[in-house]
């Protein structure tokens, strides 16, 4: 098969187009024929060696975790799926080397849900990672009810403005902390946008006076420490990008495979909770590219590769 590859970490220079093995599938596999995979910053990120600690690599890699496609061959343990259903996933296994990025995936079957019929392929591809993300932390580690107040960090990316949308279909009010660039967007999903740049604690304060019940913050570092004290006296908070929300009473998350809450978070892309904004897409050899694009970052939308269905 065709595939995306490295062989060494490094930035999008090391990634290879060319022809690897085709995966096999084992017992509670599911090959899937690739049509669509998406880019996320952990892509890059396991690409240059930070996640090395966690996880063990197997070289040459095959990057990417989103994906969606058709299923061509289950596995003989994997009844759930059928030749031809349409299907997402969020393929993260225990070690990095059979990634999304290629013609087919052997995904396991705890990894993946029936595409919404609703969605397009690239949709599709972009709704699992964040999707995912989102759903998990507001209702596991945020515990999120009608009528709260949800503070949402960086709120106008990829799994902000799935937060947003999720929350607000919980029933909660939404702040959302943004730069100037997301405020549109951030209104258009139902959410309070406040600034970055014009003193985000007061402007918190000014619509939340007794504070707010949950934040979810998405990007560490002074945002994540300014955060606490947004906090009502029983708020709750959690974070996806600094484990130092620990040392403040916090939840540090980190998204797992799970097929009932994809399939819960594809029923609310057919119902239209959620959507899937798409920035962009590159063709499968270009994938690089796609890299340097979500790299870049200010992209409001997910990148997405894609594999032509004749291949």
């Amino acid at each position: 098969m065709k595939a995306i590859s490295y062989r060494h970490y490094g930035g999008p220079e090391v990634l290879e187009f060319g022809e690897l093995p085709d995966p096999k599938v084992g017992p509670d596999d599911v090959l899937v024929k690739v049509r669509a995979a998406a880019v996320n910053p952990v892509d890059w990120k396991c690409q240059a060696g930070y996640l090395d600690p966690l996880l063990d690599t197997v070289f040459p890699v095959i990057p990417g975790w989103d994906v969606s496609g058709v299923v061509v061959q289950p596995g003989v343990g994997a009844p759930e799926f059928a030749v031809g259903d349409e299907v997402m996933g969020y393929v993260r296994e225990d070690v990095l080397c059979h990634g999304t990025f290629a013609e087919y995936v052997a995904a396991p079957v705890r990894t993946l849900a029936r595409k919404p019929p609703g969605l397009s392929f690239e949709e599709a591809a972009g709704l699992p990672l964040v999707g995912l993300t989102a759903y998990q932390v507001l209702t596991r580690a945020l515990r999120v009810r009608a009528g709260q107040t949800v503070l949402v960090h960086a709120a106008a990316g990829g799994v902000g403005s799935m937060a947003v949308q999720i929350a607000r279909h919980l029933g909660a009010r939404v702040i959302g902390a943004v730069r100037e660039s997301g405020q549109d967007r951030v209104r258009e999903l139902g959410a309070e946008p406040v600034r970055y740049d014009q003193g985000l604690a007061a402007q918190v304060r000014a619509l939340a006076p007794g504070g707010v019940d949950a934040a979810f913050d998405t990007v560490g570092g002074q945002v994540l420490k300014d955060t606490p004290g947004l906090l009502a006296p029983e708020g709750r908070l959690a974070s996806v990008a600094d484990g130092e929300v620990l040392g403040m009473g916090g939840q540090y998350c980190w998204v797992r495979p799970d097929a009932a809450d994809l399939t819960a978070l594809a029923g609310l892309a057919e119902q239209g909770v959620v959507t899937v904004q798409v920035a962009g897409t590159f063709p499968l050899e270009r994938a690089a590219d796609a890299q340097r694009a979500n790299m870049a970052g200010g992209v409001q939308g997910k990148i997405v590769v894609t594999v032509d269905p004749a291949g």
